[in-house]
């Protein structure tokens, strides 16, 4: 079975990334960092998230503000000042781990050499620092999946998606790493939409389902408020599918970069969609970079759907 570590910052949409990926791989950490919410409550929902599902996956927290120095844009606006409003989640049982989230990287990596992938699905900070601190990480991860950046419209500003616009270097330093990189951006995930229908098959499920049903209604309501779209954004659910139900999520070799420089720009997940083919003969500037990732390019949204909802009514 696939062994993940879960780096992230719950989030009503982590939430369901950290419960479908329970059920069907080996998840065995969770890492924090900040993001929709301060560090503070994203490791505070990731231990409650563990307490709901009944997992006991060791949570590590990790940074609180990006490589550059500056206020994190929190997401409050969609996700509630806890940062996953909307249901009673129950008290952690627990207290994170001893260690920071950069040690539990390294370590869980060097234990499961050539076994562990390692998911993104909030800022990069605490794997960017892991990747320097320990230059073989790069050797034993077996992949790295990651949603976040975008390659059409974003959220946080027009062209940038919050989980690399947080941290523009350390997405940077993830995308370079040469570690073999599965993607999906957000104009892509925005369109994976939980509807009334999903929410009402939770809402008469167990406990666990039912609370989904509940945050998944909050989060629905923060999306046709903000953005005029009915539905809630399963986002972070969609890096795990690759390694679950690699038949739901279309992907095709890119080369992407990202902006670093101050400006309009900046954090900008840019990506290379001219189609050129290889072998053609262009002149420096012109010539294609090199793939460095696996593109997420289409999802067969209602199966993608399904096969969350069906993951969350097997809980009790």
């Amino acid at each position: 079975m696939t062994k993940i570590l879960i780096d992230c910052d719950p989030g009503h949409d982590d939430a369901v990334a950290i419960l479908y990926a329970a059920r069907h791989l080996d998840l065995v950490a969770i890492t924090t960092v900040f993001g929709n919410a301060s560090v503070e409550n994203t490791t505070r929902n990731a231990l409650a998230i563990c307490a709901l599902g009944g997992l006991e996956v060791p949570v590590a927290r990790g940074f609180s503000g990006p490589f550059v120095g500056g206020e994190p844009p929190f997401a409050a606006a969609a996700h509630g000042r806890t940062g996953i409003d909307g249901a009673e989640l129950p008290a952690p049982r627990r207290e994170p781990a001893g260690v920071h989230a950069v040690e539990m990287i390294i370590e869980t990596a060097r234990r499961h050499q050539g076994e562990l992938v390692l998911a993104i699905i909030g800022a990069h900070t605490n794997v960017a620092v892991a990747l320097r601190l320990e230059p073989r990480l790069r050797q034993w991860l077996r992949a790295i999946t990651v949603m976040g950046g975008t390659a059409g419209v974003g959220n946080v500003v027009p062209t940038a998606c919050i989980n690399v616009y947080s941290d523009p270097e350390a997405a940077h330093v993830v995308f370079t790493s040469g570690v073999p990189i599965t993607w999906i951006g957000y104009e892509l995930t925005r369109t994976v939409l939980m509807r009334t229908s999903d929410i009402a098959r939770l809402r008469a499920g167990g406990t666990v389902a039912r609370t989904i049903g509940d945050l998944a209604e909050f989060y629905r309501q923060s999306y046709i408020r903000i953005y005029g779209i009915d539905g809630a954004p399963m986002h972070d659910g969609c890096a795990i599918l690759p390694f679950v139900r690699g038949d739901l999520i279309r992907h095709e070799p890119a080369a992407l970069a990202v902006e670093l420089a101050p400006g309009l720009a900046r954090g900008m997940t840019l990506v290379d969609r001219r189609g050129i083919r290889p072998g053609v003969e262009l002149p420096p500037p012109r010539t294609p970079r090199p793939p460095n990732l696996l593109m997420a390019v289409e999802a067969d949204v209602p199966r993608v759907i399904d096969a969350f909802v069906d993951t969350l009514l097997t809980y009790p």
